[in-house]
């Protein structure tokens, strides 16, 4: 019986402690990947801001021909629930221009930036966009329960539709975050093999 490895393991062996070269990112490579973001995060945002204005008209129609008050009270609500979210997707979200001139290091400084102010944004999504929304959505549910007591099935399937919207944005959101997180930690990695 031999002490030597099997040829297959001392192949994998020798891959596996062969000497790497660090990653290096040129500034044209970093100018690319940060215009890229900046090109997403202005598409997104203009859906998002098209989503707003269809919720606008929709829920400012109802505010106008609303004859109950509480449905007008939860319409209003929503309304400024959404002009909330459209003011802080403006203020912490939108795309910022990518600089003209930048060297390699503060290239990565301003794409690191852009990843964390984005995945930040993402992962307090409960407290900007979803949260702002659930007062008037409440209040509006209640107030059909309250105008049509014998359709509670129809308010409580709402309900559980919209509860199952706000988990999936929710989910969604956060899923995005750890993939900024996971380009974060990559540009951490070739700052730590410079």
């Amino acid at each position: 019986m031999t002490n030597e490895s099997p040829p297959n393991d001392r192949l994998k062996n020798i891959w596996q402690n062969q000497p790497t070269e660090g990653i290096h990112l040129s500034i044209d490579e970093i100018r690319r990947r940060a215009g890229k973001l900046q090109t997403k995060v202005y598409w997104r945002n203009a859906r998002e801001y098209a989503a707003a204005l269809i919720v606008l008209g929709f829920f400012g129609l109802g505010f106008w021909h609303a004859t109950d008050a509480l449905v007008r009270f939860a319409e209003g609500l929503i309304i400024a629930g959404t002009l909330y979210v459209m003011w802080q997707l403006h203020g912490r979200g939108a795309a910022k221009s990518v600089p003209t001139e930048m060297g390699v290091a503060s290239g990565l400084e301003y794409y690191r930036r852009e990843l964390e102010r984005q995945r930040d944004l993402l992962r307090s999504v409960w407290s900007w966009y979803l949260g702002p929304m659930v007062p008037g959505l409440v209040v509006l549910m209640v107030a059909r329960a309250r105008i049509a007591p014998g359709h509670l099935g129809r308010v409580a399937l709402s309900s559980a539709v919209i509860a199952l919207v706000f988990v999936s944005v929710w989910w969604l959101n956060h899923w995005a975050a750890r993939k900024l997180q996971s380009r974060i930690d990559e540009l951490n990695a070739l700052e730590a093999q410079r």
